[in-house]
C-alpha cells in the first residue's frame, strides 16, 4: 500500500476540464456530421391530425424532416424495456404515433447541413392538432391519487392510537414543487453508423444501459452498438436512463447514412429528461412531554406521468432515522399529463426529510426542547424498522462536532430574538441519511513492464471525481505513485459497471479495481523468486513499485523486474467486486448533520444563508479534497431547493412556463457564503473491503429542512411550501 488513500488529492481530470481539453458528447470531431433540431408540440394532450413539413423540407440545407408519418417503426425487441430503470409502464417512444402525452413533446426532427439551417426549418413545420383536456394541476390530481405499490406496507405498532393518545402532537402539510435538472452541459449525442454497427457519443450516467436500449430499439445484436461518454458535464439523475434524443439521433443517422449531431436547447431540457416530482406530504408526529416519540404517520403523494409510474417513496425516511415504536408510511401517485419524473439528487430522501425534519422542529418548539436535544432523545442505536444493528453510525458524533463548530449552544430558542443590525437571524438544524449502496462491477487492470498501469471500466464521471478516486484505489493497492496510473472510463466496450447514481460508484467500481489489483499482485508474487513466492500476503509490503518482506525490508524486488524475468510486457486481469452477503445482517447507511444560519430582511422578505456547518459520517474518506467538494455542492443545491427552485406550469395549456435559466432560479456565487464541511470517519468493515459509503446525495438531504427551520427561528413564520420566496415572508 502506498498510503495515498485519505490524503487530499487534486483531480486528475481537472486541467482537461478547465482548459477545454475534455471532450463532451456533442464535441467529438466527426467528419461530415449533419445537425438535428427537434420540433415540439404546443398541446399537452391529444392527437396530431396533420403535420405539414413540405416548406421545411425545401428550406436551404435541409436533408430530411422526420415525423411519425415517415419515421420507421422501431423494433424495441427487449420486453424488459432496458430504459425503464425500475419503473412500471411503457417508456415514451418519440415519432412512433400521432398521440400527444405532454406539452413540448418531440413531434418532428429536422436534419440539415448546419444547426442554424435546421433550427430555421423547424419553425416552418406546421401542425394541426385534435386537443384534449389535459390534467396538469397537482392539487386537483392528488385527490384521486392511488397507492404507489400493489402491496401496501403494514404499520409498525399502532400509530393511529398512539397519536390520538399522546399528550403532545403535531400535524402539518408540506409541499415541494417540480424542480428541474439544469446542468451546464445540455444533453446531446452524435451517432455514426458503419457497416450496420452504431457508435454513439452520448451524455449518460450508464453507457451499458444506453447500449442495451439502442440494441433493443433497432433490433440488433448489442455487440454492434458502442456508446462513448468520457466526460459528463453535470447530471445527478438527468442522464440516468436513456432519454429520447439518443434514439432520434441514431435513427436519423441510419436513415441518412450519415453522422448526425443532436442537442437539446435549454427549453427542451425541461421535458427532454426527468425532474423532481411535485410532492405533497402530511406528517403526524407525537411524543411524551419528555420528548420521547410515540408515533409518526407520514403520508406522501408525488406526481407521475400517464404512461409510467415513477416512484421514490419520500415517506420511507421516517421508518429508520429515529427510535419510535409506532410508525406508518403511506405513498401514493397522482397521474398528470406531463413527462415522467426521474431521480434528482437525493431522490425521495431530501423530499421526505424536508417534511420529517421540519415536523420534528415544530414538535421541539411545542415541547420547549432544543431541536438537537430532541433528536438525541430519540437517537436510534439500531434500525427500529428491522431491528438490525447498523454496520456503523457516527451520527451522534456528527451532531456533537457540527454543533460545537456552529456555536449552537449560544442559540436563543425564542423566534425573532436574534438580530444582526436590520436583519433577523435564525438558526436551524436537521439530520440527513442515505443508503450505502454497492452493486456488482467489473474492472480491467493492466500493469505494463514500464511500471505504468491502465484501468478500464465502463463507469461514468459526472463530476464527483471518479477518475481520481478509482486511480487512487489502484495506486494504493499496487503500491505505485498516482502519476503512474491512468483510468479510462465511459466506454461500453470496457468491463461493465453499474449505473453512476445512488452514490455507489466508488464502492462498486473501487472494490472491483482493488480485487483485480490484488489478483495481479498475487500472480506477480507467485512468479517471483523465493522468499517472496512462498510468503503470505500479510507478510508482504507493496510500496514504490516494489515488493518487500515485513520481517526483512532490505529484501526487495520490483514489479517490473518480475515481468521482465518472465519475458512479459504486461500482466492483465479483469476482475469483479460484489457486495458481501454479510451486509444482509446489518442496516447500512451514511448519516450527517446540518446546521444553518439565515439572515432575513424583514422589509423585502429576502433570505440569505450566511453560514452552513455540515458534518458527515460516510465510512472511510478516499479523497478528502473531492469529498469536501461533494458536500459543498450538496449544500449549494439544498440552498437552491429551499429558496429558489420551482418549475411553473400554466394549467390552461399544460405547459412548463419558466423553462429557461432566466425564469428558473438557481444559486449563483453571490448567493453562497460560508460553508464548512467535515467528516467523522467510520471504520466500517461490513459495508465493503474499502470501508466506503456514498456521500454525493447525502450532502443535500437535510439542508432544505435546516433552512426552513432557521427561517422560522428568525421570523416566527412556518413556511411549509418550498421554495421560501419573499412573498411568503412579507
Amino acid at each position: 500500500m502506498s498510503g495515498l488513500l485519505g490524503k487530499p488529492t487534486k483531480r486528475i481530470d481537472g486541467r482537461a476540464k478547465v482548459t477545454g481539453a475534455a471532450t463532451y458528447a456533442a464535441e467529438f470531431p466527426v467528419k461530415n456530421a449533419a445537425h438535428g433540431y427537434i420540433v415540439t408540440s404546443t398541446i399537452a394532450k391529444g392527437k396530431i391530425l396533420a403535420i405539414d413539413a413540405k416548406t421545411a423540407e425545401k428550406a436551404n440545407g435541409v436533408l430530411k424532416v422526420f415525423t411519425h408519418e415517415n419515421a420507421p417503426k422501431l423494433a424495441f425487441t427487449d420486453p424488459k424495456d432496458k430504459d425503464n430503470i425500475g419503473m412500471d409502464g411503457k417508456p415514451f417512444r418519440p415519432l412512433q404515433t400521432n398521440e400527444i402525452v405532454f406539452n413540448l413533446q418531440p413531434i418532428a426532427l429536422v436534419v440539415a447541413e448546419t444547426f442554424e439551417q435546421a433550427r430555421f426549418a423547424a419553425s416552418l413545420v406546421k401542425v394541426n392538432y385534435q386537443p384534449e383536456t389535459a390534467s396538469t394541476d397537482f392539487d386537483k390530481a392528488r385527490i384521486t391519487a392511488v397507492p404507489a405499490r400493489a402491496k401496501v406496507e403494514k404499520p409498525r405498532g399502532n400509530p393511529t392510537e398512539a397519536f390520538q393518545n399522546a399528550p403532545v402532537k403535531i400535524e402539518a402539510e408540506y409541499e415541494i414543487p417540480i424542480e428541474h435538472h439544469n446542468p451546464m452541459e445540455m444533453h446531446g449525442a452524435i451517432a455514426v453508423w458503419e457497416n450496420g454497427e452504431l457508435t454513439l457519443f452520448d451524455k449518460t450516467q450508464w453507457v451499458n444501459n444506453v447500449k442495451g436500449h439502442l440494441a433493443s430499439v433497432f433490433g440488433i445484436d448489442p455487440k454492434k452498438v458502442k456508446v462513448i461518454s468520457p466526460f459528463v458535464g453535470g447530471a445527478f439523475g438527468a442522464s440516468l436512463r436513456p432519454n429520447y434524443y439518443p434514439l432520434l439521433t441514431a435513427l436519423a443517422a441510419r436513415e441518412l447514412n450519415r453522422p448526425v449531431k443532436l442537442n437539446y436547447t435549454r427549453r427542451q431540457m425541461f421535458t427532454g429528461h426527468g425532474y423532481r416530482p411535485h410532492t405533497w406530504q402530511k406528517v403526524k408526529i407525537s411524543a411524551e412531554k419528555n420528548g420521547k416519540l410515540t408515533a409518526i404517520i407520514h403520508e406522501a403523494i408525488g406526481n407521475t406521468s400517464t404512461y409510467e409510474n415513477y416512484t421514490e417513496d419520500p415517506a420511507s425516511v421516517s421508518k429508520s432515522l429515529y427510535a419510535c415504536p409506532n410508525v406508518e408510511t403511506i405513498y401514493k401517485l397522482a397521474k398528470l399529463d406531463l413527462p415522467t419524473p426521474l431521480y434528482m439528487r437525493a431522490p425521495g430522501a431530501v423530499t421526505g426529510m424536508f417534511a420529517l425534519e421540519c415536523a420534528l422542529d415544530e414538535l421541539a418548539f411545542e415541547l420547549k426542547i432544543d431541536p438537537l436535544e430532541l433528536r438525541l432523545i430519540n437517537y436510534a442505536e439500531k434500525d427500529p424498522d428491522n431491528g438490525k444493528p447498523f454496520s456503523s453510525k457516527e451520527l451522534r458524533e456528527c451532531y456533537k462536532q457540527a454543533a460545537a463548530k456552529f456555536g449552537w449552544a449560544k442559540r436563543n430558542p425564542i423566534p425573532r430574538s436574534m438580530r444582526d443590525g436590520s436583519f433577523l437571524v435564525g438558526w436551524g438544524m436537521a439530520s440527513g441519511t442515505w443508503g450505502a449502496y454497492q452493486d456488482p462491477s467489473l474492472a480491467k487492470v493492466i500493469l505494463n513492464v514500464d511500471g505504468t498501469v491502465l484501468i478500464q471500466a465502463a463507469a461514468s464521471d459526472m463530476g464527483p471525481g471518479t477518475y481520481t478516486t478509482i486511480a487512487l484505489i489502484a495506486a494504493d493497492t499496487l503500491g505505485l505513485p498516482l502519476e503512474k496510473v491512468k483510468f479510462e472510463l465511459g466506454n461500453s466496450e470496457f468491463p461493465a459497471t453499474p449505473v453512476h447514481g445512488g452514490s455507489m460508484t466508488t464502492a462498486s467500481v473501487g472494490t472491483a479495481v482493488q480485487n483485480t489489483a490484488k489478483t495481479i499482485l498475487k500472480k506477480l508474487t507467485a512468479m517471483a523468486d523465493a522468499p517472496f513466492k512462498n510468503a503470505a500476503e500479510k507478510d508482504l509490503v507493496f510500496e514504490n513499485g516494489k515488493i518487500s518482506l515485513k520481517s526483512n525490508p532490505s529484501l526487495v524486488v520490483s514489479l517490473t523486474d518480475i515481468l521482465r524475468k518472465n519475458n512479459l510486457t504486461k500482466i492483465e486481469e479483469t476482475g469483479q467486486g460484489a457486495p458481501d452477503k454479510i451486509r444482509d445482517n446489518y442496516s447500512i447507511a451514511s448519516h450527517g448533520a446540518q446546521f444553518v444560519e439565515v439572515k432575513v430582511d424583514e422589509d423585502f422578505g429576502t433570505v440569505k444563508v450566511s453560514r452552513v456547518v455540515e458534518m458527515t459520517a460516510s465510512g472511510r474518506i478516499m479523497n478528502p479534497l473531492a469529498a469536501h467538494s461533494q458536500e459543498i455542492g450538496g449544500a449549494v443545491w439544498g440552498i437552491g431547493m429551499a429558496l429558489m427552485e420551482a418549475t411553473l406550469i400554466d394549467h390552461r395549456y399544460g405547459r412548463m412556463m419558466n423553462n429557461n435559466l432566466a425564469g428558473y432560479h438557481i444559486p449563483v456565487n453571490a448567493d453562497i457564503h460560508d460553508i464548512h464541511t467535515g467528516f467523522v470517519e467510520e471504520n466500517d468493515t461490513i459495508v465493503n473491503a474499502l470501508g466506503i459509503k456514498g456521500m454525493g446525495e447525502l450532502g443535500m438531504v437535510g439542508v432544505p429542512a435546516a433552512i426552513a427551520n432557521a427561517v422560522f427561528h428568525a421570523t416566527g413564520k412556518r413556511i411549509r411550501k418550498l421554495p421560501i420566496t419573499p412573498d411568503k415572508l412579507i
